[in-house]
């Protein structure tokens, strides 16, 4: 016998949760976990499209979000949506305040891919800090023993900054001991230093002039966008490697091409630009000392699975009557 909520043995009405971006390859995990709740999932891609997302919201009971913009104008048109939850971590496409104004949950999964996106800070570290995409294409056209013709440097020993100190950082910081880094630098405006043994708490500027590899993990908010400046890239060595695996908006994108087509430091490992898909003719295509990545620095088969899981448990928390709980734009209860 076919196993039924308790909301549908009392005749309530099926509560509608939209899927506004697609990509993935099946969306029956949600839909398994949405059926104790009496909700069906419809996906209705957007891709983008901010005034198809206020269509499709319209009459929505919740959304599940990962890169289209849902705006105050897409929140104002909400009838009975009760919850915004994102696929993932960063909810800079949401507007918090709208939402908070309407008493709308937005939640996000901030405990999943951290394995996968502190291993792609590291992937693109060593690939900027051993030039792998210039020696693979260079053996490809035939050449060999040009052991010189980039200066490389140890990575043991070295002095390792994070700007940001969350899940990722740590799991970073972790594989980064690992590899016999031997001072750690950390700015997080947030973080208590008493309880974070191990690392040095110090301002940005500081970081920034004493670390050799840093590596950004921060939200991207009005008071972080383009944290990383020409001011700060020049108080950077020429031996520092920049790596971003979080938000694009965190760099000054013309201030990093101008750092690196000068040599101020010695390469940028980038998971994440500040318009994606950057266009065509992106500057930093022409930057031999960039690594370049799709923003995937999240994905693993694994790492999907949890997502979608995670991601459907928080909008049931919500229809079923509970918190979410990762609720990231709370209000008082008074």
């Amino acid at each position: 016998m076919e196993s039924r909520s308790l909301e549908e043995d009392r005749g309530a009405p099926r509560k509608r949760v939209v899927v506004i971006d697609d990509g993935y390859g099946s969306y029956e995990t949600e839909q398994r976990i949405l059926a104790a709740v009496n909700a069906d999932v419809v996906v209705l891609p957007c891709r983008g499209d901010a005034a198809r997302v206020r269509e499709v919201a319209a009459d929505a009971d919740a959304l599940l979000v990962r890169e289209s913009p849902v705006n105050a104008a897409a929140i104002a048109a909400m009838q009975r949506c009760r919850a915004i939850v994102r696929y993932g971590i960063g909810v800079d496409n949401v507007d918090l305040d709208a939402a908070r104004d309407k008493r709308i949950y937005v939640a996000n999964v901030p405990d999943y891919g951290v394995e996968e996106v502190s291993d792609q800070a590291l992937a693109l570290l060593m690939a900027v800090a051993r030039y792998t995409v210039r020696r693979d294409g260079a053996v490809r056209a035939g050449a060999w023993n040009v052991s010189r013709e980039q200066k490389m440097y140890r990575i043991a020993g070295r002095t390792l900054g994070l700007v940001g100190y969350g899940r990722i950082a740590r799991a970073f910081e972790r594989k980064m001991r690992g590899m016999g880094v031997a001072r750690v630098l950390v700015y997080d405006p947030f973080l208590d230093p008493a309880k974070t043994p191990g690392v040095e708490c110090v301002d940005l500027d500081t970081l920034c002039a004493e670390s050799d590899y840093i590596s950004l993990h921060s939200p991207l908010t009005p008071d972080t966008r383009k944290l990383i400046n020409a001011a700060r890239l020049a108080r950077m060595k020429p031996t520092t490697i920049l790596v971003n695996t979080a938000r694009g908006g965190l760099i000054d994108e013309a201030a990093l091409i101008d750092a690196l087509q000068r040599r101020a430091i010695f390469g940028a490992g980038l998971d994440v630009f500040e318009n994606e898909p950057p266009r065509a003719d992106h500057p930093l295509f022409a930057c031999e000392n960039a690594v370049l990545s799709d923003h995937t620095g999240w994905y693993s088969e694994d790492s999907v699975a949890e997502l979608q899981t995670k991601a459907a448990q928080e909008v049931a928390r919500v229809l079923g009557g509970d918190q979410p709980k990762h609720w990231v734009n709370p209000w008082s209860a008074v």
